[in-house]
This record gives structure tokens, C-alpha cells and sequence, in this order.
């Protein structure tokens, strides 16, 4: 699975891939609750495979602006047996999405594929060991700040130079660790530790982090920036959410992750359709 995964991944010519988010958490910012249920989670897991899903990303703890970080047994609890019911049912990838080493391992243990870090390897030191031990994608966020605070004034001389710098960095301790470039995904991080221009700004000018030579993860779906903006609550964001993922896989974004997984892959035809047209 690992293989062909990486291959897909890195396969610029294949369509634009479809990363389906599952947060199993009573408090997610844009759909609290609804899937903390195991049985409901599996349910919504094999739908979202017949909608065309092709990974699903599984969280347990929201790291929604000013959540609180819950404990490393409460997030496995969460976690591991949804992991077991899809694969019951399915080898579709899975991504973990923790920062928490022993989260980590436990769930590619139980199945998962792959590791989306909103830290970037960056809040657990042993979350590299488990990346190399494993031979898996990691996927590396920028953040600036904690989830607890990351909304707090945060400020940038040069947001987008000021990432290039943190990419860089985390993309060298993984070579200098032994990871595989092909295992390196790149995600700016929307949201995260931005200001709501800011947001704007990242998506415009992708193609400068997907000059690096890494694929680029992008996550806007639903998210404040679009609600501000459209002075719309979370539930009545799925056309913005459609225009900032048209935009972003226009400008090189290569793996999309997003909550509408039947309307974005529609999106994601078109805006694959536009991104390879020719004369």
C-alpha cells in the first residue's frame, strides 16, 4: 500500500487527489459531534469511498482555534477503532491526522497509511522516529503557534518567505533523518496561526511552495477565512470552499482536503480540466 500510495502522491500527471476529513471529536469547528459514534464514523467512511474519496484523513482531537490538547489515551480511544471498522471494509488510504508520536504509530499499526503533522514534525521529537520506522508519507504543516493560540495576532514581516524558510528547514532534518523526498508532502497550513488575508495570500501564490519539488496538501474547506468573507455561517461555505479548491489546484495543489467530498470531486475534475487544457 505504501508503494503505490507514495506513487500516486507523487504523480503530477495523475488528477488532482481527494483527501476526505473524518473528525472523530465532540468539538470540531465545522461538524461537531456528528461523527463520534464508531458505527456512524465507519458508515460515513464507506460513503465517502462511494463519493470517490481517495484518502481519508481520521482525527481525534480538534485542533480547531483556542482547542484544548486532550490526552494521548482519549485520542487513541477515538481513533484506533475507526480505523479497524474501515479496514474492515476497505484498503482506502487512511491518514492519521496527530501530532502525538504514540497516536501515530498505534493507528498505522491498525491500518493507517500515512501521517498528517499540523506541527510538521515539530511538537513531538519522537514523531520522526515513527515516520522513518514506518516508511510512510508524512504530511508537513506549517503552524505558527499551538491550536490553544495560533489565532492570537499572528504576525509576519513575510508570510510567504517565512514559510518557504520553515519548509526548508523540515525538509532537511527529514533528508538528514533518512526520509525518502518522495514520503514529503507540504501543506502552508490555512488557518493556522493566519490571518484571514493571509489565507488569500497562500492559496495565490502556491506555486511558489510547489517549486520546492513536493507535493502540496491544502486544506480550506469550510474554513474562517471564507466565512468572514462571505459573512456566512460553516454550513453555507461549500461555494467558497469550491472556489478557494478550484484556485489551489490551478496553483499546483496536489492533494485537497476537504469535508464536501462528492461536491469538491466535481470541482476537482473541472479545475483539473482548465489546469490541462491546451490549444
Amino acid at each position: 500500500m505504501t508503494n503505490s500510495l507514495v506513487q500516486k502522491i507523487n504523480n503530477h500527471l495523475s488528477p488532482t487527489l481527494i483527501m476526505g476529513i473524518l473528525n472523530v471529536t465532540p468539538d470540531s469547528f465545522s461538524d461537531a459531534g456528528k461523527y463520534f459514534n464508531l458505527d456512524k464514523a465507519v458508515e460515513y467512511s464507506l460513503d465517502l469511498i462511494n463519493q470517490g474519496v481517495d484518502i481519508i484523513d481520521i482525527g481525534g482531537e480538534s485542533t480547531r482555534p483556542g482547542a484544548d490538547e486532550i490526552s494521548i489515551n482519549d485520542e487513541l480511544k477515538r481513533v484506533i477503532p475507526v480505523i479497524e471498522g474501515i479496514r474492515s471494509n476497505s484498503s482506502i488510504p487512511i491518514s492519521i491526522d496527530t501530532y502525538k508520536s504514540e497516536v501515530a504509530k498505534e493507528a498505522l499499526n491498525s491500518g493507517a497509511n500515512m501521517v498528517n503533522d499540523i506541527s510538521g514534525l515539530n511538537f513531538d521529537s519522537k514523531m520522526i522516529d515513527v515516520v522513518k520506522d514506518y516508511n510512510i508519507p508524512i504530511v508537513i504543516m506549517h503552524i505558527k503557534g499551538t491550536p490553544k493560540n495560533m489565532q492570537i495576532n499572528p504576525t509576519y514581516d513575510n508570510i510567504i518567505k517565512e514559510i518557504i524558510t520553515y519548509f526548508k528547514t523540515q525538509i532537511n532534518l527529514c533528508l538528514d533523518y533518512g526520509i525518502p523526498k518522495s514520503h514529503i508532502i507540504l501543506d502552508p497550513g490555512i488557518g493556522f496561526g493566519k490571518l484571514k488575508n493571509d489565507n488569500f495570500l497562500l492559496i495565490k501564490e502556491l506555486k511558489t511552495f510547489a517549486n520546492l519539488g513536493y507535493p502540496i496538501l491544502i486544506g480550506p474547506s469550510r474554513k474562517s477565512f471564507i466565512g468572514l468573507t462571505l459573512d456566512l455561517p460553516v454550513e453555507e461555505r461549500l461555494e467558497g470552499t469550491a472556489a478557494a479548491i478550484t484556485a489551489s489546484i490551478i496553483n499546483g495543489a496536489r492533494i485537497v482536503r476537504v469535508h464536501d467530498v462528492l461536491q469538491m470531486k466535481r470541482v476537482q475534475i473541472i479545475s483539473d480540466k482548465i489546469k490541462g487544457a491546451t490549444a
